[in-house]
């Protein structure tokens, strides 16, 4: 049996946590403001995810304390990278780890360094992620270009509006009612601060989050909760892999 005060003590050190989870039976964020999250989050759209994961390997980005890396191994991945720009998440993952026996690889790295791993995964989650970047379109285009082979599951915080319609292909210059449309793909920009977080930098409204995922080569194949989005990655047409500058027209 192993040493519940031990692991206490050690849950207590690491802390701050933002992933609830069970180690041996002691919560690692028993009152966290969202409550038992990311477990109920989770719930929400684990179907949407292949039940056996035998074969395939997968990368979690943001990892945070690693309860959906735990969750990708233990459907069978072959192997689960887990990515954070926080050594003291990436602590509290590797602790994690070792409680409940997974084999997860944890490793310190940003994003926009994913080509630094030269590989590319079937499963790739980006979780929670985007709307706490600086430059959130480029970060889609370097998951395109990097380390998607197959499926991207994408979650965000959204607010605006939930509607989604139809947009031409192109609009005139003078053509500005349009951008008065609550449903037209938006991203809300945080100056200062949100919910006591200032990297919390972008919101977009559902519309936006599609429109983007769509320009980066992701097509949403499936959105079982709100805020998730399941896509798989599409070649772009035109020029490929230009991640930087952006892909479109010349100037005039």
């Amino acid at each position: 049996m192993k040493d519940l005060e031990r692991i206490r003590q050690r849950v207590r050190a690491l802390g701050p946590w933002f992933h609830n989870m069970n180690l041996d039976g002691v919560m690692t964020a028993p009152d966290h403001f969202l409550g038992d999250y990311p477990t109920y989050k989770w719930q929400r759209f684990k179907d949407s995810i292949p039940a056996d994961l035998r074969g395939k390997t997968v990368l979690d980005i943001g990892c945070n304390a690693g309860f959906y890396s735990f969750e990708m191994k233990r459907r069978g991945a072959d192997r689960v990278v887990g990515i954070d720009s926080d050594p003291d998440y990436l602590a509290q993952a590797r602790f994690a780890a070792e409680v409940c026996g997974v084999d997860v690889e944890f490793c310190e790295m940003s994003v926009y360094d994913v080509a630094e791993l030269h590989e590319q995964f079937d499963l790739v989650l980006f979780l929670g992620v985007f709307y706490h970047l600086r430059h959130p379109l480029l970060a889609l285009d370097l998951l395109h270009e990097h380390v998607v082979k197959d499926l991207l599951i994408f979650q965000s915080l959204l607010r605006g509006s939930a509607r989604v319609e139809p947009l031409a292909d192109d609009y005139e210059f003078h053509e500005t009612k349009i951008f008065d449309r609550p449903s037209f793909p938006r991203l809300y920009f945080i100056e200062k601060s949100y919910a006591d977080d200032p990297t919390n930098w972008w919101f977009a409204n559902r519309a936006g989050a599609e429109a983007m995922l769509r320009s980066a080569g992701f097509r949403v194949i499936a959105r079982p909760e709100p805020e998730v989005f399941v896509c798989r990655r599409v070649e772009l047409a035109g020029e490929p892999n230009a991640v930087y500058p952006a892909r479109g027209g010349q100037r005039r």
